[in-house]
């Protein structure tokens, strides 16, 4: 089939990959997201699609919005037989949809219906699900709520952050997406509609969203920071400047012994839950209430929670780079009692 591949971020390549490699495909065009600053210095760039696109020798189309009369124009010029989409990031309008002989197809990284919407694989984290996968649907006007052409699962790893999930769905997803569009190319596969039963909703995670409840039990803290890297990054506040966290263990409690072992070794070289002191009480790690940090021997630092203790792995004070949450730990000295806020 002629087709024009949708969409922007690096999710997005290994399926234009596979398109571009598929022998009974055409990518005749991309369409893709302006042009935008990105980066520290806030330089224009390309998206990653543009950027495979060129290299490969594919017209890319870049529309303010699908709905601009130009972008439909040479649409309807271009005459697709379908257009797959991966994380494109605009809403289609009902012009555009109508174009394609076979529509528009989406590679949505969930189980439908469970999470429609723009962050499936963090709002699966969040929620603690076993199992995930990807689904290729025909898309309609309302939200990721079309007939579902095919499936797969993929089980979610216990330290599975939403990175690491969504590279996995994305490289698996691919294949699924071409093996949908050989089955409409030759009439052997049907869409069938998604079930009224089992809609949740995903929608963006934002920085509120990913600051971290220390009253929250450990395993809830962990969920949150895990879905929340790399992007936005789960945060913190200490001594009133933000601090991003992760990645953190909650600690099982055949290990809160060790733990607390630990932290009361640490006294004196770097702190216990009063951190740098000698003067300082030990401190047990089923003591530390929600947010209070303890420093140990060994690198380990504690943090309380709502129900349980956590260790930090890495750190990110506001402006610094991320280093090892021991060394954040010596240098800033902490004293007895202090907290995450």
């Amino acid at each position: 089939m002629r087709v024009v591949f949708a969409g922007t971020p690096a999710v997005a390549l290994p399926s234009l990959r596979a398109l571009l490699d598929s022998s009974r495909h055409d990518v005749v065009a991309v369409v893709t997201r302006p042009d935008r600053p990105a980066g520290r210095g806030r330089k224009v760039a390309h998206s990653p699609v543009r950027t495979l696109a060129e290299e490969r020798g594919v017209e890319v189309l870049t529309p303010q919005k699908p709905r601009d009369p130009d972008f439909l124009a040479r649409l309807t010029e271009i005459a697709p037989d379908c257009c797959p989409v991966v994380a494109y990031g605009a809403l289609l309008p009902r012009a555009a949809l109508d174009i394609p002989r076979h529509g528009w197809v989406n590679l949505h990284f969930s189980l439908l219906p469970a999470w429609r919407g723009a962050a499936p694989v963090q709002r699966a984290l969040l929620a603690g699900d076993d199992v995930t996968g990807a689904s290729v649907f025909q898309i309609e006007e309302a939200l990721d709520s079309g007939p579902v052409y095919g499936t797969l699962t993929e089980p979610v790893g216990p330290h599975d952050t939403a990175g690491d999930l969504l590279a996995r769905l994305a490289d698996a997803g691919s294949q699924l997406l071409v093996a949908v569009l050989d089955g409409i190319a030759d009439g052997s596969l049907r869409a069938r509609p998604q079930p009224a039963e089992g809609v949740s909703i995903a929608p963006k995670l934002d920085v509120a969203d990913v600051r971290i409840d220390w009253s929250a039990p450990a395993y809830r803290v962990d969920r949150l920071v895990r879905a929340a890297a790399p992007a936005p990054g789960a945060w913190t506040t200490f001594r009133g400047h933000r601090i991003k966290i992760g990645p953190v263990r909650p600690v099982t409690v055949t290990e809160t012994t060790a733990v607390a072992a630990a932290v009361a070794a640490g006294k004196g070289d770097g702190g216990t839950g009063a951190a740098g002191g000698d003067s300082a009480a030990p401190l047990g790690v089923e003591d530390l209430a929600s947010g209070q940090i303890a420093v140990g021997g060994h690198g380990r630092i504690a943090v309380g929670t709502g129900g349980g203790v956590v260790l930090l792995d890495e750190v990110r004070p506001e402006g610094r780079p991320t280093m090892a949450a021991d060394a954040w730990a010596r240098g800033a000295r902490i004293a007895a009692g202090e907290r995450f806020t």
